[in-house]
């Protein structure tokens, strides 16, 4: 596979990635938060300005009352209620083992993608090496640079002396008789 294939392979990927219309919400000490939704599973970020950072892990407090919560750092696991809060954290420590059964059924499906990423990434690394020893590997790049240097050194023409002194005429002999405008021109010729 090409380069150029590859690469046009990534660039229809990427065109076919949709344009993403962000919500937000405000927290309690006015913070802005910022996700394509809000629920779960989804990323969300804290704005200031133009930057975005991913939301730190924690419960934060909305505006509403209601409690944003964040396992992980940018991503939400929960939205709820103020009062609902306590009730939930004791189910939360029941569903624990289920959340690792969960991750055990999806490992072979990551391990599977992972892998052939790494086969990608494998196949690009050798048409690399083929197109750089197509094009002469290194070896050819030390040597043009090499002539580069030895190049540059050298003038870049041999310079060209102007000698006004030396002029050689030519004398066209005829059978005719020298006339005045021949003895004219042979003076100013001198």
């Amino acid at each position: 596979m090409k380069a150029n294939n590859i690469l046009n392979r990534i660039l229809a990927e990427l065109s076919s990635i949709r344009e993403v219309k962000f919500e937000q919400m405000t927290l309690e000490n006015g913070a802005v938060l910022e996700a394509e939704s809000f629920e779960a599973g989804s990323e969300v970020f804290v704005v200031s300005g133009d930057d975005r950072v991913a939301a730190p892990v924690g419960e934060h407090l909305l505006e509403d009352g209601r409690v944003l919560v964040i396992e992980e750092e940018g991503v939400v696991a929960e939205i709820k209620e103020a009062a609902e809060e306590a009730a939930e954290e004791v189910e939360a420590q029941a569903e624990e083992p289920t959340e690792l059964a969960e991750v055990k059924e999806e490992a072979p499906a990551v391990v599977a993608i992972i892998e052939k990423v790494l086969e990608e990434v494998a196949m690009m690394r050798e048409e690399m090496k083929a197109m750089r020893e197509e094009m002469g590997g290194y070896a050819k790049k030390e040597e043009m640079a090499a002539v580069k240097a030895e190049l540059s050194a050298a003038p870049a023409a041999k310079a060209i002396k102007h000698n006004p002194e030396t002029k050689q005429v030519q004398k066209m002999s005829s059978n005719r008789p020298e006339r005045a405008i021949d003895r004219v021109l042979a003076r100013i010729n001198k």
